[in-house]
């Protein structure tokens, strides 16, 4: 893995642009309506079916990839309470992902399972990312569902359809245990993260919260010859000519045979590329 500080911008890096109040809302809802239209018109490839947890372990036996989260985290001027509330709206969307079954073909959308956090359904106000600082927003907090799902999937044979990330670098890293850029972001509805499944076996995905982490696990019918390695190849912090600093990295992945432990692929997966908040260089005390 590499790691560096560059003066020098990589050619393509464009200035930040700061969207007025206006265009945000009227795109907002120009994408939202566009994203129903899809859901109406491929409504028949989308998973709505789930399983019970007795019915999990009789018909699918076998873990994929299993990862857990926690769930609060120190993070400067972000108050307590809207990890308290993110809780709740975690346990409010497992309740609609728990148990969801993704037969061959089909697709995994996760706005059009859980629906929109709205107050009458109980979803609370937690911390949503926008424009490069943090707001409160019914529903706040479900990203870290979002981030979980997206690196379990990275570790089995299920394809990433759609997947966004923020485009912000908000807080320096806090206990961070997986590579930078790893996650997904969401906004209803048109910030999705969506999973096919190319394969011809089907997957369940089971999600809990337990000891204040949020768990997850893929489970299939089928036993994987493979294991995947996801892993970031390059780290990097650039200074920009119109001012700042951005982050970077490479992220990609190893598709490794049980038996022989060849490599058989390696796969670049992203590149991230985010707007820095905070300097990058501290002075030393």
């Amino acid at each position: 893995m590499g790691f560096s500080i560059q003066r020098k911008s990589i050619p393509g890096m464009h200035r930040k642009i700061n969207r007025g109040n206006f265009r945000l809302f009227f795109g907002k809802i120009y994408f939202q309506w566009k994203r129903y239209l899809i859901w109406f018109l491929e409504r028949k490839s989308f998973v709505t079916s789930k399983v019970s947890l007795e019915e999990m372990a009789h018909k699918f036996p076998i873990s994929f990839f299993k990862h857990s989260s926690p769930i609060y985290r120190k993070l400067r001027d972000v108050p307590m309470y809207l990890q308290e509330n993110k809780r709740v709206n975690l346990s409010i969307a497992i309740s609609k992902l728990d148990g969801i079954i993704i037969q061959p073909n089909q697709v995994f959308s996760f706005w059009y399972l859980v629906g929109k956090p709205t107050k009458r359904k109980g979803y609370l106000p937690g911390m949503q990312l926008r424009n490069g600082s943090f707001i409160e927003r019914t529903g706040g907090g479900l990203c870290q569902m979002a981030n979980l799902i997206y690196w379990m999937t990275l570790h089995s044979p299920l394809e990433v359809k759609e997947r966004w990330r923020h485009s912000f670098d908000i807080f320096p890293d806090s206990e961070r245990t997986l590579p930078f850029g790893s996650g997904a972001t969401l906004s209803y509805n048109y910030i999705d993260l969506q999973i096919k499944n190319t394969t011809k076996q089907s997957f369940v995905l089971h999600l809990w919260i337990e000891d204040d982490f949020l768990k997850g696990e893929w489970f299939s019918d089928v036993e994987n010859p493979f294991i995947y390695q996801v892993y970031e190849s390059y780290h990097g912090f650039h200074a920009e000519p119109w001012g700042g600093y951005t982050r970077r990295n490479t992220i990609r992945r190893k598709k490794i045979s049980k038996d022989t432990k060849e490599i058989l692929e390696d796969v670049l997966v992203t590149e991230n590329t985010a707007w820095m908040m905070y300097e990058p260089l501290l002075e030393s005390k």
